[in-house]
């Protein structure tokens, strides 16, 4: 490339123009999914910024004498419409890693245009550069953190769709038909709740099972669970117990004696929130928020659950 040569700064800024617009697509995809009102609104920013973005890419490129894709739009809407059918028969995690993976290709992207610019003397594009560098790093963290949350069981900040809830408990049922953990039924609560016959399954599934699903579905789903993971403890199916006490407490139907911070229910909002803030594992965090949604669904208190959730998530994948 010649010194003064601005053809590949022009394609390489064409190129992060289209992934923009398909990520403007993504993350307004990705609201219908968020866990609180506070990630529905920074997913409704991100898209925002991301359509800022595109406008500045956009004058980059008429500046450097070129003329953006009058379809870009048009193919990311289209791209983003394929991203989210094909992922719905993909375990969540594995569609957060896409997500993931167009971040990082962006954010590569944009050091390679600064690199051209810089190498160029524009020191406008190199600006745009620093602001796009800025905006997809943040964005990789975000989804990092993401995924962290989700393997460490949660809350994560998006929800799973129920075709994802379902295909992340049929790939369990292949890959273990046998073993059932107590993050196993986590992943499938979403799927009992809509579905009540489905916990007959998963009981099925479980030590002396027979018993233990004739008395759950004969009952009411919160007693179902208790009585059954009252029966399996009593037996000796330790294992199971606990499988069924985690999806009880991913229900949010946990006695409030059972809870991990006492009193729970005679707490106000400020009080909740700072006993939360001293909680240490992300079951603990579950338990309280699973509960929360159930019962009073105080949206102060469910925000300081999924960013201490997110704190917890953090230091375990080293973000600061």
């Amino acid at each position: 490339m010649a010194f003064n040569d601005t053809t590949t700064l022009v394609a390489q800024l064409r190129t992060v123009l289209d992934l923009t617009n398909t990520e403007i697509q993504v993350a307004e995809t990705r609201v219908a999914q968020s866990r609180t009102e506070a990630v529905r609104t920074e997913l409704t920013q991100n898209a925002e910024n991301g359509r800022d973005r595109a406008e500045a890419i956009e004058a980059a490129i008429r500046e450097l004498g070129g003329l953006p894709d009058v379809v870009g739009p048009l193919l990311g809407r289209a791209a983003a419409a394929v991203k989210a059918l094909t992922e719905q028969a993909q375990p969540f995690g594995e569609a957060l890693l896409g997500d993931l993976a167009l971040e990082h290709q962006l954010l590569d992207r944009s050091r390679y245009i600064k690199a051209l610019a810089v190498a160029l003397g524009k020191s406008d594009i190199e600006k745009l550069a620093d602001r796009l560098m800025t905006a997809h790093s943040a964005t990789v963290e975000w989804l990092t953190t993401v995924l962290a949350e989700d393997a460490l069981g949660g809350p994560a900040a998006l929800r799973r769709t129920p075709v994802q809830v379902a295909t992340g408990v049929a790939v369990k049922m292949v890959s273990a038909p046998m073993q059932w953990s107590a993050r196993g039924v986590d992943r499938a609560v979403d799927t009992v709740r809509a579905a009540p016959p489905a916990l007959g399954e998963l009981l099925s599934r479980g030590a002396h099972a027979g018993d233990v699903a004739a008395k759950a579905l004969s009952a009411s789903r919160d007693a179902a669970l208790a009585t059954a993971e009252r029966v399996t403890r009593r037996e000796g199916a330790g294992q199971a117990a606990d499988a069924l006490h985690s999806m009880r407490t991913a229900a949010g139907v946990l006695e409030v004696a059972e809870l991990p911070i006492a009193d729970y229910d005679t707490l106000n909002v400020s009080d909740a929130v700072a006993e939360i803030k001293e909680l240490t594992t992300p079951s603990d965090v579950r338990a309280i928020l699973a509960y929360e949604e159930a019962h009073k669904d105080r949206h102060g208190v469910v925000s300081a659950a999924q960013t201490r959730v997110a704190a917890i998530a953090q230091e375990v994948v080293g973000i600061n």
